[in-house]
Order: C-alpha cells, then structure tokens, then sequence
C-alpha cells in the first residue's frame, strides 16, 4: 500500500502521470468463476454468490484501478496528519462541543473500528472529500482480491497475491480483538453481535454474512441483529440468551437518536457492552464540520500545529466552511466550484454539486445545515474500448484503524456520487504502479 513518509515530504507536483493505463488498458481483470469459490468458501456453503448477484449486481467492477505509490503514500501520510489533529485537547474541546450529548457522555477507551478515508485524486492533486465511521466494504474487497487475474505477464507483477487479502483478514480479526483489550474487560472477547437495522433488507446484506463466518472460523460467536432484537438485564447485553460482549454497529444513527435504538445507546452509557464504531469516535473524525475546522488555517495555526501538518492538511483536504445565511450571496456566486453536503447527512444524500443547484434546493440548504467544500475532481477509467469508450468516475477508499491504513479500494460509478448502481461500477481493487510500466499493457 506504500510507505508513510514525513508529512510534508510528498509535494503535489511529483505525482506521476495515471491516466495512461486507466484510459488505455480495458483488460477484464474480474475472475467471475474465482469470486464464485471466493464467496463460496467464504461461508463454507454455496449460495453468496447468487445472493450478491441478486441483492447488489453492480458491487463488483469487472476492471482494476491504477493508482501510484506517490497516491497511497500521500493519503497515508494524510491519514496521519488528522490522526494526530484528533489527538489535540483544543480540537476535541471544539468537535465534541458541536456534537451531540451522547459523544460527550459516554466513555470512550476504544479506537473504533473501519473509518473510511474518501479522496479524490488526480495527477496533481489528492483530496480527502470525507471521513466516515462505519466504512462498509472491507470484507468484499478482501474476497474480490481474490478472485483477480492479469490480462497479461507485463500486468502480472501488479496483482495483489491471495496472501495479502489473507493478511488483510487477519488485520479486521485483530482489530476487534484490539478494541476489546482496550475496553479492559477482564476476561477474552466471546460474542460480537453484527447490528443495524432491518440487516437482511441492508444493500451491503452479503457482507455482514462474511463477517459472521470470518469470527465464526476464529472461536467466536457471531449473529446478525436489528437493534429490536437486542435488550438489556443483569448489566449485560443480551441477544435471546446470548450475552454480547462487542456490537459491531453498521447504523447510520450515529448517536442512537432514534427511539429504536435506546438499547445502544444505554448500553454505550453503561457498558454494558462495547460498541464500535461509537458515537465519540463519529464526533470526532466523520461529522462534516470537522473538516471546516481541518481547513481553517488560522485556528491551526492558533493551536500551535507544526507546519508540516498545516500544509499537509490545506494542501489535500479542499477547503470547507459552514454554509451560512450571511454568505449566501458569496456563496451563491462561487457555487460552480461548490459541493454542498448536509452535516447530519451519510452516503450522499441530500449532496449537490453546486452547479446543478436550482433556487428552490439553495433555499433548502441555507435552511439547512450543510456545509460546502470546495470540488475536487474524481479520477476517471475508462472501462470499454473506444470510439468513444465507456469513462466512470472513482474514488478511493482508505480502510483505517488507530492512524494506520489497513487496504485502499477503488469505488466506480457514474453519476454525481458513489451509488452501487452503475453496470461496469461497484468496488474495484487498486493496483499500484510505477513510471516504469505505465503503457506497457498491450491490450
């Protein structure tokens, strides 16, 4: 995934040029009969694969993306430099202050698992667009690198080995493991119940099987539950008769606001069971105003955060602030530039680029709480011979646990944001690449 380098040590302009091998080479690096055994022996029963097929058809995309180890670095060394942001007393004063209650009631000695790290990247720039809490996907991407062939003996050498994706899978269970040792719970980790709501009917359904299966082969007990299915007595959480001792939340109610949700949020409260991701570590990496303080040079500069740090920062995440009803003629005038985001919103929901905004939606959003980051372009693939060729956008996801990147995939789509519903889209693995073999695919 490459190496981490000093903070400031990665300018811009030595990003190599890409575009070449993700406009010119349209090998089909999906292995359909290898991700049918991947999945299948995943779960040790057939099935997954018909059950993907019909959930989500569009989850995995038939090619790679290519990417430089001058990319993963840089977002590496982005990854650390808000790592190290979060650590700061004065900014956890500031994000725990506009969040809500719960993130400040409740104790949090674990890390959280699976923030997503969202970038942008081009050949002169790398943009953190958002970091999210409950990244979904990891345990797809694993079994996808598995089921991944070259087009070719020079493609050969960038295809990741079945021993990494192994490896990967070894890094979640040790990351569970790890948020249960720093909950100091006195006795070894026994039950991890999977939970968000109506989880069969969730698109991302087939994974949470995965998951089960993964704790499953590794002595634990694993079950998939709606937050109904959960209650609390005996100062334990309970799912039928089974105590829970770690609840893998896949919610999208960040802080447990709903009604149905009051069993999380009291056993956050109590511990009665530990919770990851939480609402302490939403309050502090994914809300959406975090990133107007990451970009704001003069509090940074006012918290006494070295240079390297300062620049890393307002150099790769683009510059977000507060929509504000006193800068909406401002921000009407440079809205062509603009992405409007909601603070409370997930999965682009409610998101516009501003220069598809009607007068009706901009009312709507500075009667809202939004925010608006300056656009940064997403990569392109091409992904079908020209004249003219099929071009879908990318982002690239950065899987992240306690500041260090864990995998980096690539998400394919068309459209204004990420969707799962593109043909030819969906998650693609990412393949690291020098100067040395740019062009050299010789489809």
């Amino acid at each position: 995934m490459g190496t981490v380098p000093d903070l400031g040590s990665v300018p811009n302009s030595t990003l190599p040029g890409y575009r070449d091998l993700n406009s010119r080479c349209f090998c089909v690096s999906l292995d359909e009969t290898a991700l049918r055994g991947a999945l299948a022996s995943e779960l040790g029963q057939p099935g997954l694969y018909e059950l993907v097929q019909q959930h989500c058809p569009h989850l995995f995309a038939p090619r790679a993306v290519f990417v430089s180890q001058d990319h993963l670095s840089r977002m590496a060394a982005v990854v650390q430099a808000v790592t190290s942001m979060v650590a700061l007393p004065a900014y956890q004063e500031v994000a725990l202050a506009q969040a809500p209650p719960l993130a400040r009631l409740g104790e949090a000695r674990t890390h959280g698992v699976f923030l997503g790290y969202d970038f942008h990247v081009s050949e002169t720039e790398v943009g953190l667009i958002e970091i999210n809490t409950n990244a979904g996907g990891a345990m797809l991407n694993a079994v996808l690198a598995r089921a991944q062939r070259a087009c070719c003996s020079e493609m050969a050498p960038l295809v990741s080995p079945a021993t990494q994706a192994d490896a990967f899978e070894a890094r979640i269970l040790a990351m569970f493991l790890e948020e249960w040792r720093l909950s100091g719970a006195p006795r070894p980790l026994h039950s991890i119940a999977i939970v968000d709501d109506a989880p069969t009917q969730q698109y991302l359904y087939p994974e949470f099987l995965l998951f089960q299966r993964h704790f499953q082969r590794h002595g634990l007990l694993a079950v998939i539950a709606d937050p109904a299915e959960l209650a609390l007595h005996d100062g334990r959480l309970w799912h039928g008769e089974t105590a829970i001792d770690l609840v893998y939340n896949r919610l999208t109610d960040f802080a447990f606001e709903a009604p149905a949700h009051a069993v999380l949020r009291e056993a956050w409260l109590t511990h009665a069971a530990v919770l990851t991701p939480h609402p302490r570590a939403h309050a502090l990496f994914a809300d959406k105003r975090n990133l107007a303080l990451l970009t704001d040079e003069v509090r940074l500069r006012e918290w006494g955060v070295p240079q390297a740090t300062r620049e890393m920062l307002l150099t790769c995440i683009p510059h977000t602030e507060r929509v504000d009803a006193a800068q909406a003629e401002r921000l009407w005038r440079e809205r062509r530039h603009l992405f409007f985001k909601p603070v409370a919103g997930y999965g682009s929901r409610a998101a516009y680029r501003g220069d598809k905004l009607t007068h009706r939606v901009w009312q709507e959003i500075l009667a809202g709480d939004y925010v608006a980051q300056r656009i940064v372009m997403p990569g392109e693939r091409v992904i079908t011979d020209p004249p003219p060729g099929q071009t879908l956008k990318f982002d690239l996801r950065n899987y992240v646990y306690d500041g260090a990147v864990q995998w980096v995939a690539a998400r394919l789509y068309q459209g204004q944001t990420t969707n799962f519903r593109t043909p030819g889209g969906g998650f693609a693995p990412v393949w690291e690449f020098g100067k040395r073999v740019i062009g050299v695919c010789p489809q």
